[in-house]
């Protein structure tokens, strides 16, 4: 029947929304932060992902019988995607009240830049795949075998591709010495803050506080973890994985570059603070690259 879909062009979009949203499940399963972590976030990021990915398998079929008008809906879900970042960016920054400490508009400006990118994850391996399928002229089965393993590749290269850095790829993060002076704080002889105004509070950090100092492994370092948003993405996920019982605070030296981070931890455990730190991720706001700075400069001698 006119305007039925043939049989080999159903198991392609079949093929390819599966492989498309089992791209989108791995992503989100990888994710480190453990975000979203409720189900009604998986199921929202899991039902964008199969429609990238329905979206990705139609068009091939849609080519192939010269329907070119319903390839156009694609620019459709490149809004819809940057609608995903929207909503993402808003309902983050609807949180930061509730949170121990905030996120910072960097820091949900990148995991709502991720979230849109990870969609465009399921589109590309689904597109791909449907395009695998088309090329390889065999039998249905070594069609969908060959596809799905194409898909899985470009979804490898994708992932490689746009995987960033964390902390502790730039940086050392050691315990660091805690000190009450005059109810001042100091953390391995750097002044933090006046605020323990009492002796209640300058005891609660003696007995109970933890730290940790931040190291640049190279100079040019510095100017990703001195950057206000990097410092407070760092204290939001070591606030975030151990709780926060009063106090937290974060500072920079300005001599030598160290980074502090400081807490009165619920948790408290101090290899879980130095791991969440070291896993906090390189905002791509705060991020520069030392050789495209040094091209850069040599160009305008």
């Amino acid at each position: 029947m006119d305007g039925m879909l043939s049989r080999e062009h159903t198991i392609l979009i079949v093929t390819s929304i599966i492989v498309g949203t089992l791209a989108r499940i791995i992503t989100i399963k990888e994710d480190f932060r453990q975000y979203p972590s409720y189900p009604n976030g998986y199921l929202i990021h899991l039902v964008t992902g199969f429609v990238a990915a329905s979206l990705g398998a139609v068009a091939i079929p849609a080519l192939m019988t010269k329907n070119f008008v319903a390839v156009t809906f694609l620019t459709l879900a490149i809004q819809q995607f940057r609608d995903v970042r929207k909503s993402e960016r808003e309902s983050l920054k609807d949180l930061e009240n509730t949170e121990y400490a905030y996120r910072g508009d960097a820091y949900i400006d990148g995991i709502a830049k991720t979230f849109e990118s990870r969609n465009y994850f399921s589109l590309i391996v689904a597109l791909a795949t449907g395009i695998t399928y088309e090329i390889v002229d065999s039998s249905a089965w070594i069609n969908t075998i060959c596809s799905a393993v194409v898909g899985f590749i470009i979804l490898y290269i994708l992932k490689r591709f746009s995987k960033g850095k964390s902390i502790g790829d730039i940086a050392e993060v050691k315990e660091a010495k805690i000190e009450v002076k005059n109810h001042e704080l100091y953390v391995d002889g750097l002044y933090v803050t006046n605020l323990l105004g009492t002796e209640n509070a300058s005891k609660l950090f003696l007995e109970e506080g933890r730290a940790v100092v931040i190291y640049p492994k190279k100079h040019h370092f510095r100017v990703t973890l001195e950057n206000f948003g990097q410092r407070q993405a760092a204290l939001f996920e070591a606030t975030r994985t151990l709780g926060v019982k009063r106090y937290h605070f974060t500072r920079r030296d300005f001599e030598n570059g160290r980074v502090v981070i400081a807490l009165v931890p619920i948790i408290n455990d101090k290899d879980k603070l130095i791991e969440a730190v070291k896993k906090t991720p390189l905002l791509e706001s705060t991020k520069k690259s030392e050789s495209v700075m040094n091209s850069n400069m040599v160009g305008r001698e």
